[in-house]
């Protein structure tokens, strides 16, 4: 049987548009996908992902993903290892904010400069995670 060379690492994100680590969750994991992880990064729709989006879940069961969690709620997480198997890696937004001494930000829109440094950290920190899965794959 052939195996997939894993080439691709799907994000799912949070999509918690009432808290601003939802935000900050989105924001991060676009930067990861447009400038830090170009074509190598997909993302993933949690929502749709929920709902049976059929590409979303076949994705997921056949590459690794990485959730990023606004919240201690670990939505993302919970349902990826549901709905396709335990993530390859999770992460959550409120743990690295404090790993770098960022405070949260505070905005539910338009992020800048003041946001900026809590976007780098946790976009910096998927692209690790990005690259550990990759190495391990």
């Amino acid at each position: 049987m052939n195996e997939i060379q894993v080439t691709k690492v799907g994000i799912v994100s949070c999509s918690g548009e009432e808290i601003p680590n939802g935000t900050l969750c989105r924001v991060a994991c676009r930067r990861v996908l447009d400038a830090l992880r170009p074509g190598e990064t997909v993302t993933i729709c949690l929502p749709l992902f929920i709902a049976g989006g059929e590409e979303e879940r076949s994705f997921a069961s056949d590459y690794p993903t990485i959730t990023v969690d606004g919240c201690e709620k670990l939505c993302a997480a919970k349902a990826t290892e549901m709905l396709s198997g335990k993530p390859a890696k999770s992460l959550l937004v409120p743990e690295i904010l404090k790993r770098h001494n960022l405070p949260a930000p505070t905005k539910l829109r338009q992020f800048g400069p003041v946001e900026e440094p809590a976007v780098e950290a946790v976009a910096e920190e998927i692209a690790k995670a990005v690259d550990a899965v990759l190495a391990e794959a």
